[in-house]
C-alpha cells in the first residue's frame, strides 16, 4: 500500500537512525550531523503527527454587523445576572457589558437593538446530540451513529457520519442552541471519537466543526453494551464483563503508548505499527481526548472512575447519570461533570432512581451539573429543561438562582467541551455566542428572537432570509418552501 502523504515510512527512519549511529567519527562534523538528523526526525515526527489528526475544521466565521443592544436583562452564563444592562458585539466578541444606569455610547456605525423587556443570554450548548448522524428522515439509510460490531470501536471518528443537511439543525438553532457535542451511540464499551460543531449551515462537516476543540471519547457501562453483546452470546455479558474489556483496552493502549514513547526517544528502531483505536486510547492518556461516559448507577460510576485511577485517565463528564445526586460528593472531588436530563427516569431498570432534583443536588454539592437533550426534541427546549431541573430544585427548598440554573446549559457545558475560554458566557473578549429572547428564557412564553454565532446574525424569528433552511428541505416541506 502506498504510505500517505505526510506520514513517514518506517523503513526510512530506520535509515536515518542507523545512518546516526554508522556515521564516521569526525569529531568536527558530529554536531552538524546531529543537528541535521535531529530537523529530519522532528520533521518525520511532524508529519506522523499531521497523519494522526487530519479532517481539520474549515470553518471561517461569516462577516459580522457592530451590534448595541440596550437596556436588556442578562443571565450571564456563570451563574450572575443584570437586570438591566448594555452589550456590545463587536468582531465577532463580546466587545462590553455595562450594567446598571452606565451606557454605552453609541456607535456611529452598526446596529442598535433596543433590549427593554427581553433577555439576552449565552448561545445554549448541547453535550449531548445525535443531530447529523440520526437525522430526520430517520431511516435506516441515515442511522450512521452506533458501529454495534464491537465492544470496542474506539477507532471510528463520529463526525465521518455527520450529514450537514440534516433539517434538525435548522430547529435546534431556532431554539437558541449555538454549539452542538455529537456523540456516538452507546452500544460499545468504547464507541469512538465525538465532535463538537458550531451550529452553523455548512456544505460539509468540516464546515460546522468548532476550531480547535478537543475530540471526546464516549465510552458506555451499564445494560447497553451487556445488552447488545449479551444476546450475541460474546462478551460483555455481564457488568464483570464490561470492566474486564475496559481494563484489557487500556493495558493494550499503554503498551501502545509506551512503544511509542520509545521510539520517539530514540530507544527503539521504529513506531509500534499503526492502530486506530489504540491511536484514540493512548490520545485519552495524553489528556488529548476527554472522556465522555455513558453512565446511569452511582455504583457503576464510582467503578468508572476507579478505572480511571488505574490507568491514568481523567473523565471529564457522566452523561444521563440518573444516580449522580447520591455521589454527588465524589464527582465534585474528582471534577466530574454530570449530563443530565431534567425528568427523564424509569424507561429501564438502571433508570429507574432517576429524580427531578439531580441537577439541583448535584449543583449543591459544587459539582458541575449540566442539562443534555439526547433528544431531537428536547434539544429545541433546552431553556425549559433548564427551567423544569431549577423548578424541582425550589420546590425541594434548595435556594436555586435563575443564573446559576442557566449555567446548566451554557457556562458549565463549556467546561466539559473544554470550550470555557471561548464560549458559555457573556464575558467580555469571548465569542459572541448569544441569544435574544422574547421573555424569560425560563418561561415557556419565551421565544428566541435572534441567535448570534460569532457575531454573525444567523438567526432572527422576523425574517425569513435569516432562518436556515437546508438543502434537503428545499422543495420538499414547509421550512423549505412548498405548502
Amino acid at each position: 500500500m502506498k504510505p500517505s502523504a505526510g506520514a513517514p515510512s518506517q523503513a526510512l527512519l530506520r535509515t536515518l537512525r542507523h545512518s546516526r549511529r554508522s556515521s564516521p567519527a569526525c569529531t568536527g562534523c558530529r554536531p552538524a550531523a546531529a543537528a541535521l538528523f535531529g530537523a529530519l526526525l522532528a520533521i518525520l515526527h511532524a508529519g506522523m503527527a499531521l497523519a494522526a489528526s487530519p479532517y481539520q475544521s474549515t470553518y471561517a466565521p461569516l462577516p459580522t454587523e457592530t451590534t448595541l443592544i440596550r437596556g436588556v436583562a442578562l443571565l450571564t452564563g456563570d451563574g450572575s445576572a443584570l437586570d438591566r444592562a448594555d452589550v456590545l458585539l463587536k468582531d465577532g466578541r463580546i466587545a462590553a457589558v455595562k450594567a446598571g444606569s452606565a451606557k454605552l455610547a453609541k456607535r456611529a456605525s452598526g446596529r442598535v437593538i433596543d433590549g427593554d423587556g427581553k433577555w439576552l443570554t449565552p448561545g445554549i450548548i448541547d453535550v449531548h446530540s445525535h443531530l447529523g448522524t440520526y437525522p430526520s428522515p430517520s431511516v435506516a439509510s441515515t442511522a450512521d451513529g452506533n458501529e454495534m460490531t464491537s465492544p470496542n470501536t474506539a477507532e471510528v471518528w463520529v463526525e465521518h457520519s455527520v450529514w450537514p443537511q440534516d433539517p434538525q439543525f435548522g430547529l435546534a438553532l431556532a431554539g437558541g442552541v449555538t454549539t452542538l457535542h455529537i456523540l456516538p451511540g452507546s452500544a460499545n464499551l468504547f464507541g469512538g471519537r465525538g465532535v463538537t460543531l458550531k451550529n452553523v449551515p455548512a456544505r460539509t462537516m468540516q464546515g460546522m466543526k468548532f476550531p480547535g476543540a478537543p475530540q471526546s471519547l464516549k465510552m458506555a457501562c451499564g445494560e447497553n453494551p451487556k445488552r447488545v453483546y449479551g444476546e450475541r452470546l460474546r462478551s460483555p455479558m455481564t457488568r464483570m464483563g464490561n470492566v474486564a474489556g475496559y481494563r484489557s483496552a487500556w493495558v493494550k493502549a499503554k503498551a501502545y503508548r509506551e512503544k511509542r514513547r520509545q521510539f520517539e526517544s530514540g530507544e527503539a528502531e521504529a513506531p509500534p505499527e499503526r492502530n486506530l483505536a489504540l491511536d484514540t486510547l493512548a490520545a485519552v492518556l495524553d489528556g488529548e481526548i476527554l472522556v465522555h461516559n455513558h453512565c446511569y448507577r452511582a455504583d457503576e460510576m464510582a467503578v468508572m472512575m476507579d478505572i480511571a485511577e488505574e490507568f491514568g485517565y481523567a473523565i471529564t463528564a457522566f452523561h444521563h447519570a440518573t444516580e449522580s445526586y447520591k455521589i454527588a460528593d465524589l464527582l465534585a472531588e474528582a471534577g466530574i461533570c454530570s449530563a443530565v436530563w431534567a425528568d427523564w427516569w424509569g424507561f429501564k431498570l438502571e433508570a429507574f432512581d432517576g429524580i427531578t432534583q439531580n441537577a439541583a443536588l448535584i449543583d449543591a454539592a459544587d459539582a458541575c451539573a449540566i442539562i443534555h437533550s439526547d433528544s431531537e426534541e428536547v434539544i429545541q427546549r433546552l431553556n425549559q429543561e433548564a427551567a423544569k431541573a431549577m423548578t424541582a430544585g425550589r420546590r425541594m427548598g434548595m435556594a436555586i438562582s435563575d443564573g446559576q440554573a442557566m449555567a446548566w446549559i451554557t457556562g458549565n457545558a463549556a467546561q466539559a467541551l473544554g470550550l470555557a475560554e471561548e464560549t458559555g458566557t457573556l464575558s467580555v473578549g469571548k465569542a459572541a455566542d448569544a441569544v435574544l429572547w422574547s421573555h424569560h428564557p425560563f418561561s415557556v412564553y419565551a421565544r428566541a428572537e435572534k441567535v448570534w454565532i460569532d457575531g454573525h446574525l444567523y438567526y432572527d424569528r422576523s425574517d425569513r432570509a435569516r432562518q436556515p433552511v437546508s438543502d434537503f428541505d428545499l422543495g420538499q416541506t414547509v421550512a423549505g418552501g412548498e405548502g
